[in-house]
């Protein structure tokens, strides 16, 4: 649990550390390119309604767009110190804000607090950070009746609010993550419990039961065959006897050889887990097996996520084309994997027959994959796939690593 819980901490470290790590999606940079240019609007207007220089205008343009356009870059730490210090600026030395730098402060102050990592330094700047329009609002260096005041107030009110909404959401990610781990930890020792279980009636039945079984055929074999002047009825029902003890020694023998497998299926696997890097491989077996195309297709920037949602989504796609190829075949197989900043989107669709066959036909197939979706917080639908077949399709929430 601890090194689950470590990864991850040093996976938030490194986004940290590297300025040029990717964003998941495009929405921040989206969300700060629009709020940068009501922020230019916005410092336009105010500039032509009190009649302020061109050079004054521009430069307040410029310091709009700087209290706004960090956002795009929101999960590094220097971004973030960018903004409030440009917000800063703005206030101590041109006695001005924009309404669209106030939300972009706020928004970026939550974000610092939620992904800050486990170093002292950034989690220093999520604590601190927001007390400077605090301590900007007392030193009043901001005309108290102005606009720019009263923005000032409100940063002060709601920064540290917007931080410290951050962090907790952290901390209870974190808090999620770790009962996660015992859960897992407590259904292995429950596991394993149960191995040793079977291990051991195994045991008992072969050494001792089957044992003394075998003793009673023998005996009585023994006894029909040495018992000088026995009745013809005790001769047979002593060779009943063996009989019945031998057939109850095949069955015995027959059981041992199922508590013995279940053993051996149950033994630690001390290899990997498969996840998303291995579909590649998962699309080869179904190309060998059913000899039909199946197609591998990724949108947006892949990111090694969570390891039971990779889990899930790998398992998910196999059991689907297992489905596919049971049901349909021959049909070609598309497995589609959309990554996206919040969710995960797994969809497998072939061409063969709709829902119809696959109502049908029973089987535990579907209700797996959707209680393997639900076991990481996602969700699963099936249907008709656009333009002919079936289609699965699963939503994970994109934890990288782990729950965030």
């Amino acid at each position: 649990m601890g090194d689950v819980v470590g990864a991850h901490s040093r996976r938030r470290a490194r986004e940290w550390r590297e300025p040029g790590s990717p964003q998941p999606s495009g929405a921040p940079v989206l969300a700060a390119a629009l709020l940068a240019l009501i922020a230019v609007i916005e410092s336009a207007v105010r500039s032509a309604l009190t009649g302020v220089s061109v050079q004054r205008a521009v430069v307040l343009c410029v310091v709009a767009v700087a209290t706004t356009l960090p956002l795009a870059f929101v999960a590094q730490a220097p971004a973030a110190v960018a903004a409030v210090a440009a917000a800063v600026v703005s206030l101590a030395l041109f006695h001005t804000l924009t309404v669209a730098a106030l939300v972009a402060q706020l928004v970026v102050l939550y974000r610092l607090g939620r992904w800050a990592g486990p170093q002292t330094m950034t989690q220093a700047l999520a604590a601190v950070m927001p007390f400077v329009f605090v301590v900007l609002a007392f030193a009043r260096p901001v005309p108290s009746g102005s606009e720019a005041g009263a923005l000032t107030l409100l940063l002060a009110c709601f920064a540290p609010a917007a931080a410290f909404a951050g962090i907790a959401g952290r901390e209870r990610a974190e808090a999620q993550r770790i009962n996660l781990a015992r859960q897992a930890a407590a259904g292995d020792v429950l596991a394993y419990t149960a191995r040793g279980e079977r291990a051991r009636i195994a045991r008992e039945l072969h050494d001792v039961v089957a044992h003394h079984i075998s003793m009673i055929s023998v005996q009585a074999e023994t006894a029909r065959l040495t018992t000088p002047g026995m009745p013809a009825a005790g001769a047979q029902r002593l060779a009943a006897i063996g009989d019945t003890a031998r057939s109850a020694l095949t069955e015995m023998r027959r059981l041992l050889g199922v508590l013995r497998e279940d053993a051996q299926a149950d033994a630690p696997d001390l290899r990997p887990q498969p996840g998303l890097e291995q579909l590649n491989e998962l699309l080869d077996q179904a190309r060998d097996a059913s000899a039909a195309a199946a197609r591998l297709i990724l949108s947006g920037p892949a990111v090694r996520l969570d390891p039971g949602v990779e889990l899930a989504a790998y398992r998910i796609v196999q059991e689907a084309l297992t489905n596919a190829r049971r049901h349909a075949p021959g049909a070609a197989v598309d497995v589609e994997l959309r990554y996206s900043h919040t969710a995960l989107s797994v969809r497998v669709r072939d061409n063969g027959p709709g829902p119809a066959a696959r109502a049908t036909a029973g089987g535990h197939g579907l209700t797996g994959m959707r209680e393997r979706a639900a076991a990481v917080g996602g969700e699963l639908r099936t249907g008709p796939a656009a333009g002919g077949g079936f289609l699965v399709e699963a939503t994970l929430p994109a934890r990288a690593e782990v729950p965030t």
